[in-house]
C-alpha cells in the first residue's frame, strides 16, 4: 500500500507543477492566445502550434456588473459580446467570453471579430495592448463550463489606459494532457 500511495502522491505532485507552469506562462503575455500557441508548442499539443479562434453562436452571457467602471464607459456605450473556443490543432485548450468596445476599435478591427475566427489578441495586436488580471481562479468561474481548470478575467487596455476589452477565459483540462 505503502508504494500505491507513493505514486498517487508523485502524480499530484506532477499535476500541480504542471498547472503551475502552465498558469506562468499565461501570466507572462498580454495575450492568452500567444501563451496558449506557446504552451500547445512546447507541451507538442499539436503540430504546427496553430490557434483558432471557433466562434460560438447563440445566447450572449451577460456583462459582469462592474463592467463599466472597468472598461471606463458609461451604461450607454455599447459593448459587443463574442464568445469562441480555442484551438490548437484539434484541442479545445479555452473557451473566453469577451466582452469589448468596438467604437476603441477600428472599423477593419471590428469586421473581422465579426466574421472571421481569428482570435481576439491577434486582431488587437496592432494596438499595442496591455492586459490587467482582475481574477484568477483554479477551477470554475461562473461563467465557465464543466471541466474548467482555471478561469482567468482580465481587462484589456490600449496603450494609453482606457479599456478594451473584459474577457473571462476558461482553460480546460486538455492543456495539462
Amino acid at each position: 500500500m505503502p508504494l500505491l500511495l507513493g505514486a498517487t502522491a508523485c502524480a499530484h505532485d506532477e499535476a500541480v507543477r504542471l498547472q503551475t507552469q502552465f498558469e506562468q506562462g499565461l501570466a507572462a503575455q498580454a495575450s492568452a492566445t500567444e501563451a496558449l500557441r506557446s504552451w500547445c508548442d512546447l507541451r507538442g499539443l499539436a503540430t504546427p502550434a496553430r490557434m483558432t479562434a471557433r466562434l460560438v453562436r447563440g445566447a450572449d452571457v451577460p456583462p459582469p456588473a462592474n463592467i463599466q467602471q472597468l472598461l471606463g464607459v458609461s451604461a450607454g456605450d455599447p459593448l459587443t459580446y463574442r464568445h469562441v473556443q480555442l484551438m490548437c490543432g484539434d484541442r479545445l485548450l479555452s473557451q473566453a467570453h469577451n466582452w469589448y468596445v468596438p467604437s476603441r476599435l477600428s472599423a477593419q478591427m471590428n469586421q473581422q471579430l465579426a466574421q472571421t475566427d481569428i482570435p481576439f489578441g491577434k486582431v488587437i495586436s496592432s494596438i499595442g495592448f496591455s492586459r490587467h488580471p482582475v481574477a484568477s481562479t483554479r477551477g470554475r468561474d461562473p461563467a465557465c463550463p464543466a471541466g474548467t481548470i482555471l478561469a482567468n478575467r482580465a481587462v484589456l487596455k490600449n496603450p494609453d489606459g482606457r479599456g478594451l476589452a473584459m474577457v473571462v477565459e476558461c482553460y480546460t483540462t486538455a492543456n495539462l494532457r
